[in-house]
């Protein structure tokens, strides 16, 4: 391929050397340097790939992108661009042959309930005979492929192979998670979403290493909004004003309210014994009952994203439905059922805002005892740890607080931040450092009724301590309890 191929979509300068070579490779990686590759210089957080110019040239790289001149033999090909971060989306595009123009694009963004709403989507569609691949915080699926994920958005590189892997393997549609940091990077740069949604929006991300302000975190959001044909947003949102400046799209929204497209109503609690849910019906553009089993008014919202989105395939009723009863999302207020005495659940709840939210919806459910079990990180905010040890002490009846990825701390002197907050909200509580020893306790010492919340792991299979990384699997440590049988079953 010719180097002015890949550049074709871009405005750039060429400060040397010959555009129309050909190349072998496209590279962001200065690792990964080989002969006749063309390199982009990324501006990163820690490194600057301008700073290892030289180092690639050496390997056998005959073109550079650049956003700034460098210091490179003659025949070298420099090429200059406002932002090579954009500059390798758009040439990531070109050089995977341009796949998203093969598959119907669907990016969902927002605060909370992507992960979920994208699994209620690929669920949905592959029941109506779409085939559908998924791109998302836990895992992306290639047709029978699971990789595990390393972000939540990858680069651009890495989505524009993904989408090609997928029209290879026969995929028609694809739902991935955008997050702010992903569009703010341009990691979905170079095409445009046939479908953009907006979930939510709520105080996070803001930091040196994130966002600056929430003003920030919301434009960033609102980048999607310009670069997809048709947005489908929740009206409730106190903060849709924001999202929608500067949109491009169609508008359509979902939401409880009387002006949604799509409207929800007669909403009730679903409690099967065990499982938990809710129900509902839509009005509006169509006409349904809803049911999903998982609980609180957030799987109202999540599913009637997901309606809303599949409502332009064409997908029948009976598929929705059908589609949204049998949903499970690793991690996500993932049920384990293992008696019908009591409920038991994991959740990834892993800050207070998260934490708060799952507790309030569970008491909806007015169970016995609402027991939440969780540990926080180290090497992070020990305000988290006051907060999340707060929250629990207040909504929860039970708190049985453990360890988590203590990484390069002490579990003990997490434990003790943790009991500040807890002891600060005054609720009972118990402390059991090993995780799998607190599991135990939670499901031998449950009573009938009970909703226990295993929080802050969710679809984790390890746990971080010293620098390593443990296989740790909260399902399987329920399936050692279940095992020995030290609890009433039925």
């Amino acid at each position: 391929m010719r180097l002015s191929e890949l550049l074709k979509d871009i405005t750039y300068t060429c400060l040397q050397g010959d555009e129309n070579q050909e190349i072998t490779q496209l590279l962001m990686d200065s690792r990964k340097a080989c002969e006749g590759g063309v390199y982009v210089c990324i501006v990163g957080a820690v490194r600057d790939g301008h700073d290892f110019a030289r180092d690639v040239v050496e390997q056998g790289v005959k073109a550079l992108i650049v956003e700034h001149p460098v210091s490179v033999p003659k025949d070298i090909t420099v090429i200059q661009v406002e932002n090579t971060r954009y500059a390798l989306a758009c040439m990531s595009a070109a050089y995977f042959g341009y796949p998203d123009r093969e598959l119907i694009t669907i990016g969902i963004t927002g605060t909370k309930g992507k992960t979920t709403t994208t699994y209620m989507v690929k669920a949905i569609l592959e029941n109506a005979g779409f085939k559908t691949g998924l791109i998302g915080t836990i895992e992306t699926i290639i047709g029978d492929e699971k990789i595990p994920a390393s972000h939540t958005t990858p680069e651009s590189y890495v989505v524009q192979e993904t989408f090609r892997k997928m029209v290879d393997a026969g995929c028609k549609c694809v739902v991935m998670e955008v997050s702010s940091q992903g569009l703010m990077l341009h990691r979905v740069s170079g095409f445009t979403f046939n479908y953009g949604i907006f979930t939510n929006l709520e105080p996070d991300h803001i930091g040196p290493n994130e966002h600056k302000d929430f003003e920030d975190y919301a434009a960033c959001k609102a980048k999607l909004f310009r670069q997809c044909e048709v947005g489908i947003f929740n009206q409730d949102s106190e903060h849709l004003s924001k999202v929608l400046e500067g949109h491009t799209c169609q508008v359509e929204t979902y939401g409880f309210g009387e002006g949604a497209d799509l409207r929800a109503s007669n909403v009730e609690l679903v409690d099967k014994g065990g499982k938990l849910g809710v129900s509902y019906h839509v009005s509006g553009l169509l006409d349904m009952d809803a049911q999903v089993d998982i609980p609180g008014k957030f799987s109202v919202y999540n599913s009637m994203t997901a309606i809303a989105i599949c409502r332009h395939f064409g997908v029948s009723t009976e598929d929705i439905q059908k589609a949204l009863v049998d949903i499970k999302v690793k991690g996500r207020v993932e049920l384990v059922p293992i008696s019908k005495r009591f409920t038991l659940m994991i959740d990834y709840a892993h800050n207070a805002m998260s934490l708060k939210s799952l507790l309030t919806t569970l008491r909806e459910y007015q169970p016995k005892r609402l027991v939440c079990l969780f540990g926080c990180g180290g090497n992070r905010s020990r305000d988290r740890r006051f907060e999340m040890g707060e929250v629990s002490a207040k909504l929860a009846d039970l708190t049985i607080v453990t360890s988590d990825n203590p990484r390069n701390e002490e579990p003990e002197k997490i434990i003790e931040d943790i009991l500040v907050g807890v002891q600060r909200g005054g609720g009972t509580y118990v402390t059991i450092p090993d995780r799998q020893d607190a599991i135990r306790y939670a499901i031998e010492q449950a009573q009938e009724g009970d909703v226990i919340v295993l929080a802050g792991k969710g679809h984790e299979d390890y746990q971080e301590i010293k620098g390593q990384k443990y296989h740790m699997d909260e399902r399987e440590l329920i399936a050692n309890v279940v095992k020995d049988g030290n609890y009433l079953k039925e």
